[in-house]
């Protein structure tokens, strides 16, 4: 059966009763009511497009169901908030399996339930290729948001998670690498399925984290970010951090050579760790570790131990690749 055998109501009686939903008033209406305790609502949205942020010969819909929700939910953490809804639209193709969009529903209700986030709406419309919009909500629960222009020099530049993972993944992808032992499966899956840190973002912004953001489009691209937001300079460490670990373990599962192994961990997007700095003083989280620190600012926005970054690119930009 495909997309264009049904009409819009059919499909949703199809899709809706897999996403789990939470709301003073959910899916039905021509909008969803959604609590706001706070009083103030974090929002953010995302497109992901078929051919440009995901191909379906490489991942399945469950797949690109998980990361249409990751990768907002992460957007929302990254304001020291949690998730409290999310609204979802679809653009498809008329020939597109309905097979396909169920198995997207089921994909991002996993997800939901696994980082605690519900769907409280959204829309369906007919594209060229597969097109998915998500807005998410968020509550901050009484914080100040955490901003990226809040850092300071003598900051510590912490980070969650292990960075690279996704890179490494997608260049495996490239490679016709659909499948493999468990250190390529595992960055495959880190690739198809990130699992963002969400719990860590309210956590830091508790433990008075001065800048903090989701690491999506590269590390030294986002940490150029909080650069030039706070007026500072980023100087990150790789040798006897968490990124020069990663570097190794990468090349360790790989066979590549150690300045790939480095560009993954540098300017590979999509692993969605959490990128935070911390005052003099303050205790990160547990799952924050030191990778750098903050200086005044300088002719560069980001230094790699101590030295402008000399490799390719600086990280994912959606017009431009480098």
């Amino acid at each position: 059966m495909r997309v264009r055998d049904l009409d819009e109501a059919e499909l949703l009686a199809r899709v809706l009763p897999l996403l789990p939903t939470r709301a003073l008033l959910g899916p039905g209406d021509d909008a969803a009511v959604v609590a706001a305790p706070d009083a103030r609502v974090v929002a953010t949205t995302d497109v992901l497009v078929e051919g440009r942020d995901f191909r379906r010969d490489w991942s399945s819909g469950a797949d690109v169901g998980w990361k249409a929700v990751a990768q907002n939910v992460a957007d929302v953490a990254a304001m020291g908030a949690t998730c409290s809804g999310l609204l979802l639209a679809l653009g498809l193709p008329g020939d597109l399996g309905v097979a396909w969009v169920e198995d997207f529903a089921a994909g991002a209700a996993e997800a939901c339930r696994a980082l605690g986030a519900v769907v409280v709406g959204g829309d369906l419309s007919g594209a060229g290729e597969v097109v998915v919009a998500v807005t998410a909500l968020g509550d901050l629960a009484g914080r100040a948001p955490v901003l990226r222009s809040g850092a300071r020099p003598g900051d510590v530049v912490a980070l969650t998670g292990r960075p690279g993972r996704s890179a490494a993944g997608l260049d495996l992808l490239r490679a016709g690498r659909l499948e493999g032992p468990a250190p390529v499966a595992d960055l495959l899956a880190a690739h198809r399925r990130p699992v963002p840190p969400v719990s860590l973002g309210p956590a830091a912004a508790a433990a008075g984290a001065s800048a903090l953001m989701d690491v999506s489009d590269g590390l030294l691209r986002d940490a150029g970010r909080i650069a030039a937001a706070s007026g500072v300079r980023l100087d990150l460490h790789v040798a006897g951090t968490a990124l020069g670990e990663s570097a190794a373990a990468l090349a360790a599962a790989t066979g590549a050579g150690a300045d790939v192994a480095g560009a993954w961990v540098l300017t590979g997007g999509e692993d969605h760790g959490l990128l935070a700095c911390f005052p003099p003083g303050a205790e990160p989280p547990e799952g924050f570790r030191a990778v750098g620190r903050v200086e005044p600012a300088g002719e560069h926005p980001v230094l790699v131990d101590g030295r402008p970054w000399s490799g390719p690119g600086l990280g994912w930009d959606h017009f431009r690749r480098g």
